[in-house]
């Protein structure tokens, strides 16, 4: 029966995921069964949650309406619902130019489609989610929004101001959580250091995590995208107190020459950056610094970029990211800079300074060969469980391989191994009996 059926499809980052969370949470209290990324879409309505940060994400979230609005057209789908960032930032011209949609939403009002399906919110439940991750890990969100003002990014645009959630919520839904059974918590917001600056009147984040710590059943708690400028330093402390908040940090710092970060409007400078590693590297021993970082954007030179590469090569990220500068209506950028380096140009150096990485990253990963290491198995594929240490965020870093075919493993479990090999990204490891 396709009727109380519905797909939710959700493109972009994990703070879209958590909001398809909620949703599903909701529309099953209602009645209907709801699929996620369906590999094969079959219910009587259609739900794509959608992104809109830069020119890819929106070109991919743009497409896949267009397949759900031929699904419509063709008669296998009977309502069709767009919410997320892109949905949020171009509502109207969308409108125009999709009218398959039955109806578009932004990305904090998506509880009006429950209204719309003549269906109840249900305030009792804010904090309650479906998980669409393993059942062992997830996602919390404990802000949205973004104060900064960076030359290139649209998600101030798009998200508005910085609004933290009140602590004792997000108190709640981690002990909710914890309840079923989830015991890694990946701390997410467009801007974790600003968390609690609106309501508290300061910088929260080292308590919130403390407190977070404090509850039993949470084994790690991971932290993403940290902003630089006027870093919470009692943070360190926390980090290096807590042995369930893991030795890792996500923070974005996109470029280190002066010139660079001035025209980024980042609010740090080069040795304001060489500073703030090197307080994380001495505050927090055996910390994994996570970053990325921006080539191409208006006004860098080659002397820039050589600057550039000889930070990566120098800092020795554990993990790294990066990506060309794409032109963002609305920004400051897009209003102040031509973007007039070549596309070529662009990718050229970000060729470069990922294979400079890749080189950093795998005599990092054969550096722990030997070493003890506690792992947590999040699934089984082919002949290996697929585990993560501590310094491993789901998706996007390396992942530790154990043969499948000499013991059997718990999904969801931790385990004491042995690194064995490495690759280039991947560790290779035995159970420690």
């Amino acid at each position: 029966m396709r009727k109380k059926k519905v797909d939710i499809i959700t493109l972009g980052c994990s703070k879209n995921l958590v909001d398809s969370e909620q949703l599903i949470r909701q529309l099953e209290e209602a009645g209907y069964s709801v699929a996620h990324d369906p590999e094969d879409p079959r219910g009587e309505i259609a739900v794509i949650n959608t992104c809109g940060f830069i020119g890819d994400a929106k070109e991919e979230s743009i497409n896949m309406i267009l397949e759900f609005a031929q699904r419509k057209e063709e008669g296998d789908l009977k309502k069709l619902y767009v919410m997320g960032c892109l949905s949020e930032r171009y509502l109207k011209e969308l409108s125009i130019e999709i009218p398959q949609v039955d109806k578009f939403y932004g990305k904090f009002n998506w509880t009006e489609l429950l209204a719309d399906l003549g269906k109840q919110y249900h305030e009792e439940l804010r904090i309650e989610r479906t998980l669409t991750t393993p059942s062992h890990y997830a996602y919390l969100k404990i802000s949205e929004g973004c104060d900064r003002k960076c030359s290139y990014c649209a998600i101030p645009i798009i998200t508005g101001r910085h609004h933290s959630r009140p602590m004792e919520e997000i108190l709640d839904e981690v002990r909710y959580l914890v309840s079923k059974g989830v015991k890694e918590f990946q701390v997410i917001a467009q801007e974790l250091t600003y968390y609690g600056v609106d309501l508290y009147k300061k910088q929260m984040l080292p308590e919130l995590i403390e407190r977070i710590s404090d509850i039993e059943g949470v084994e790690w708690i991971r932290l993403h995208y940290a902003y630089p400028a006027h870093f919470p330093t009692e943070l360190f402390r926390v980090m290096r107190e807590r042995p369930n908040v893991c030795k890792y940090m996500d923070i974005a710092l996109q470029h280190i020459s002066d010139n660079m970060l001035k025209m980024m409007r980042r609010q740090v400078t080069k040795e304001d950056t060489y500073r703030l590693i090197e307080q994380f590297r001495t505050e927090v021993p055996g910390i994994h610094l996570r970053t990325t970082l921006m080539v191409g954007h208006p006004g860098e030179t080659e002397e820039d970029f050589n600057e550039l590469k000889e930070f990566v090569r120098k800092v020795r990220f554990d993990r790294m990211g990066a990506f060309a500068y794409s032109e963002e209506e609305g920004t400051y950028a897009a209003k102040q800079y031509e973007d007039s380096i070549p596309e070529e140009v662009k990718h050229a150096r970000l060729d470069e300074l990922m294979s400079i990485q890749q080189e950093i990253s795998a005599e990092l990963s054969a550096a722990k060969i030997g070493r003890q290491m506690k792992v947590i198995i999040d699934r089984v594929e082919g002949d290996y469980y697929i585990g993560r240490t501590e310094f491993d965020s789901p998706e996007v870093d390396p992942e530790v391989l154990i043969d499948a075919n000499k013991q059997d493993l718990e999904i969801g479990q931790f385990y004491q191994v042995r690194i064995t090999d490495a690759d280039d990204f991947d560790l290779y490891a035995d159970i420690i009996e």
